[in-house]
């Protein structure tokens, strides 16, 4: 899911490390979490598009750091310091200006700006309760946890107003707004199955979109709206049955995703990849005509694959990879204006299984 920063490796996905102590988050995250200025990074050969990379968060889990309408900040999912489990931030292109917008109670994740600035909508589990709760098992096999108290809520990026957007039973997360804002899009497990739907901003005219057995998340818009791009399983068999057996249990396998795209109506779902392994977090490129994406598919070591970016064409199929990086890289956004790229990586960590922020200037 969105949410999982548990991110892909050993055989599927990699477990981060412990939260760090609180002196540590003192000396990195600064005085009230304000934060410590970006930091420029070596390049790695063969990144030819990524210019002037800067990291921008230092220890910990952080990921699925996502630009704001106006581009100057980005909203992102963090676990450090001695947090249990993740809560949402907001910080400013250089890593500075670091706070907290969400309760604080339970797990959160896929938080997104509105695009006028003005709100956050992220998924939460405090009102099952105020604790985290209870991790997935360690692989193998590794699975991601569709925690059931999963609710989407909408709070001002200022902090505080915090309204409650879905209220079905079972898991409802993933949310990110069309570039207009007149739409939410985001995955729900309410009818029994991992599905795409759609809403308006207030939680009103909740529609489903897509109808096809497996998981269906991690949705986008394009940039005209038209179109949105997700990523899928589409089990058949006993591969059907297992997955309908931990969905169940409130779990799923990611080992097999493709990426797809479709109208925003939910018509004329099409796929994109086709290579049998785990490809996820797909992102419009704004031409509107390729998609970024994580995948292992060019891993030769299955039990500890690595991921990195690619960009591909939606229609030819081309493809070009532009991550290098010997770990994991992935959760890509473009920026509005198209000039910048975000991405989560484990690249240049000081501590064995953190995950960190990281912006480069985009040279197309």
């Amino acid at each position: 899911m969105n949410h999982s920063k548990k991110l892909f490796t050993g055989g599927i996905l990699l477990a981060f490390a412990a939260s760090l102590g609180a002196g540590c988050l003192a000396e990195r995250w600064g005085e009230g979490g304000a934060g410590s200025p970006a930091r420029a990074v070596a390049p790695v050969e063969g990144e030819s598009h990524l210019v002037n990379v800067r990291q921008l968060t230092f220890e910990g889990e952080n990921a699925e750091a996502y630009f704001s309408g106006d581009g100057r900040q980005l909203v992102f999912q963090s676990t450090h310091g001695e947090m249990k489990c993740d809560q949402i931030f907001v910080m400013n292109l250089d890593g500075s200006g670091r706070r907290q917008v969400s309760t604080g109670k339970g797990r959160t994740t896929c938080s997104y700006f509105s695009p006028d600035g003005k709100r956050i909508v992220y998924a939460s589990t405090h009102l099952g309760s105020p604790d985290c709760p209870t991790p997935p098992p360690p692989p193998p096999p590794y699975v991601w946890r569709v925690y059931e108290d999963f609710d989407i809520f909408s709070e001002s990026a200022k902090g505080g107003d915090l309204k409650r957007l879905t209220d079905a039973r079972g898991y409802d997360a993933e949310p990110t707004y069309s570039r207009d804002g007149t739409r939410i899009v985001f995955t729900s497990a309410r009818t029994g199955d991992l599905e795409i739907w759609d809403m308006a901003p207030d939680g009103s005219d909740q529609r489903q979109l897509t109808d096809i057995p497996g998981y269906d998340g991690g949705p986008f818009f394009s940039p005209d709206g038209k179109t949105i791009c997700f990523r899928a399983s589409r089990p058949k068999g006993e591969a059907l049955e297992k997955y309908r057996g931990l969905l169940a249990k409130g779990q799923v396998e990611p080992s097999r995703l493709e990426i797809y795209v479709m109208n925003a109506d939910g018509t004329n779902i099409r796929q994109v990849t086709s290579n049998g392994r785990a490809n996820f977090c797909p992102f419009f490129h704004p031409s509107g005509r390729k998609l970024i994406y994580a995948t292992n598919k060019h891993s030769k070591d299955r039990r500890k694959p690595n991921f990195d970016l690619f960009l591909i064409d939606i229609d030819s199929g081309e493809e070009e990879r532009i991550t290098h990086a010997p770990d994991f890289d992935g959760f890509p956004m473009f920026s509005p204006d198209g000039t910048k790229l975000v991405w989560a990586s484990n690249r240049f960590n000081e501590r064995p299984g953190e995950t960190n922020v990281f912006i480069a200037d985009w040279k197309d």
